[in-house]
């Protein structure tokens, strides 16, 4: 399991970037600055918690549990709904995307607290 983990932070990282310069090169003349912001910080967040399901792979190369399993979901779960809402609210407008922004941020406060778990009982 792993190496899921692994290979999700780092396609995470990798759209993260590709976000990060599409916001800076390609949405820069066509967004206002307050929703290029928003972008920024889902591209932002996105790679912070990239890293985490890297950290995470790295934490449990050698088992796993599903305490971990639910670790990696829930942050992945976290990388979708925040990012994705800000992302979503920032091309569209839409206002009604930033009020599921926060049910990303709370995925991401449970996953960090189920990864100390992890790190505290060893997997």
């Amino acid at each position: 399991m792993h190496k899921l983990w692994l290979a999700l932070g780092a396609i995470n990282a990798l759209v993260s970037v590709a976000a990060g310069a599409f916001g800076a090169h390609g949405l820069r003349q066509r967004l206002g600055p307050d929703l290029l912001a928003i972008f920024e910080t889902g591209a932002r967040y996105q790679m912070y918690h990239a890293l985490g399901l890297l950290a995470l792979g790295l934490l449990v190369r050698h088992g796993r549990t599903g305490l971990s399993t639910a670790t990696g979901w829930t942050m992945f779960a976290g990388i979708v709904i925040f990012s994705g809402s800000l992302y979503l609210l920032a091309l569209t407008g839409v206002r009604g995307f930033g009020a599921i922004t926060p049910i990303g941020g709370l995925a991401f406060l449970i996953a960090w607290a189920l990864f100390a778990a992890v790190a505290i009982r060893g997997h």
